[in-house]
């Protein structure tokens, strides 16, 4: 088979609701489980091998860390559907009880990056499987993963099949770059995601043009202040900080072009303390004070 299955799991307060279904194939092993767990339990799982997992329901309940330290002090909901990299731990804490199901793809190393080399070069092979990724948005990936399932519960076709389902499953999975060798698209590991930063966009209007703290813009895509504040610097070039103040300067602009607002009736529709909080920002942002704004634009 090619695949030697090293995997080390301790749970608590997790139990099967139905016998596990596996199947073993050239260079990977399949497993579909069906589970529960109950708020408050923990699992804590380590495989020498890379591994992919892909989740039938919303798992966000469930806290995710890469140390018992880190999911103690601030976890990150779990994602869908994640790879990770062969001997990388991961702890889990359940928030609320939980009915749920997955398929989880434990991969051979040395075929895998066999597999990717050939289309990415060695080196790309080895640097993507060493990163950890994270998809939320699922959705195509979910039906690779229901086909898999089929096929490690009731099979039904030529080994052949299954394992191009799982290798589909890993390109889906993996982040390795864009359509003919352009740019990867958006993950939640180095870059945001459309997804991620429309979910953003949309708290922030839906609070009107005042800020939000950090915190609050992680906890929107599901991930910790300090990786949250990385990967979205990646992703705009900007601070969450330097990036709301453009945004609410904008829309400043807006009700001050509208003319209906005083500056200071301006700063208080947007959550600014007062009108030299205002004027201190639109100053940095624009290069002159809102008054001065205006004037120019009504003259």
């Amino acid at each position: 088979m090619g695949y030697r299955h090293q995997f080390t799991g301790r749970t608590e307060g997790i139990r099967a609701t139905a016998p596990l279904r596996w199947r073993g194939l050239d260079g990977l092993l399949g497993a579909f489980w069906q589970a529960e767990g109950e708020c408050g339990g923990r699992g804590y799982y380590l495989s020498a091998n890379p591994r992919i997992s892909v989740f039938f329901d919303d798992v966000s309940s469930v806290q995710v860390g890469e140390s018992e330290r880190a999911l103690a002090r601030r976890g990150r909901p779990m994602a869908r559907a994640f790879y990770v990299p062969a001997g990388t731990p991961m702890w889990t804490a359940f928030t609320a009880p939980l009915v749920f199901s997955h398929l989880d793809v434990h991969l051979d190393a040395a075929k895998l990056s066999d597999t990717l080399g050939r289309a990415l070069g060695r080196a790309a092979a080895r640097e993507a499987l060493a990163r950890p990724a994270e998809v939320r948005d699922t959705g195509d990936i979910e039906g690779l993963a229901r086909l898999l399932v089929e096929e490690v519960t009731e099979p039904r076709r030529h080994d052949l099949y299954a394992e191009s389902l799982a290798i589909s499953l890993a390109t889906a999975v993996l982040d390795l770059g864009g359509p003919a060798g352009g740019p990867a698209p958006a993950r939640a590991e180095g870059r945001l995601t459309r997804w991620q930063m429309r979910r953003i966009v949309e708290r922030f209007e839906a609070g009107g043009g005042r800020r939000l703290t950090v915190a609050e813009m992680a906890a929107t895509v599901g991930l910790s202040e300090s990786w949250f504040s990385h990967v979205f610097r990646n992703t705009t070039g900007l601070t969450p900080l330097q990036w709301q103040s453009r945004r609410r300067i904008e829309l400043a602009k807006a009700l001050l072009a509208d003319g209906a607002l005083s500056i200071s009736e301006v700063a208080d529709r947007l959550g600014f303390s007062d009108q030299a909080h205002l004027t201190r920002v639109f100053r940095q942002v624009e290069g002159e004070t809102p008054a001065a704004w205006r004037r120019a634009r009504a003259a």
